[in-house]
């Protein structure tokens, strides 16, 4: 449970620094623009914004990159986790500042119970791209299978700080309140 935690302070570090100020990660400040629109979106433009968002994380700069994220993907939705992990392990050894080949390999990974390996992209993912939504849900969605309600919770609220209409992220919240905060008298 001790490392647990540790990687949960870690996780929530990462998301600590990308609330800070500092540089856009895309040019002209995409990114940081899109992040404001989606703090206040209403549900069906939040999820226009975050495609958006998801858009701009799948451009790793280079077509070739972009197409074995794009393979990894594929293999990934039609349930080839092993050809999946290939392609994607094989764009981390060419682009291993691609956060999103992180994520997308963590996916695989979740999906066929390797927490470990899963949680270790996931923490490079988030080191990264601290903004990372998507790799918060994954690690909250982690240590809920793991029976840590505390630190799912936890992540599911910073999940919530970037992200406030993020799709099962209220219900998420109510549920694991409820489980780890008990029930208001």
């Amino acid at each position: 449970m001790g490392s647990i935690r540790r990687f949960l302070k870690c996780a929530v570090a990462a998301v600590a620094i990308a609330a800070a100020p500092g540089p856009s990660l895309a040019e002209g400040g995409t990114l940081d623009l899109l992040f404001e629109r989606l703090r206040t979106a209403d549900p069906h433009g939040a999820e226009q914004i975050e495609a958006e968002i998801r858009a701009e994380w799948s451009r790793s700069g280079s077509a070739a990159m972009d197409l074995l994220l794009e393979r990894g993907r594929e293999a990934l939705n039609a349930g080839d986790t092993a050809a999946a992990i290939g392609h994607l392990s094989a764009l981390i050894d060419h682009a291993p500042e691609f956060a999103e080949a992180y994520n997308a390999r963590a996916m695989a990974y979740f999906r066929i119970s390797r927490y470990g390996p899963a949680m270790e992209d996931i923490r490079v993912a988030l080191a990264l791209n601290p903004r990372h939504f998507g790799a918060l849900s994954g690690l909250a969605l982690i240590f809920e299978e793991l029976d840590f309600q505390e630190g799912a919770l936890e992540l599911w609220r910073e999940v919530e700080a970037l992200h406030p209409r993020r799709e099962g992220l209220s219900e998420a919240i109510d549920r694991l309140s409820r489980e780890v905060e008990g029930e208001a008298l």
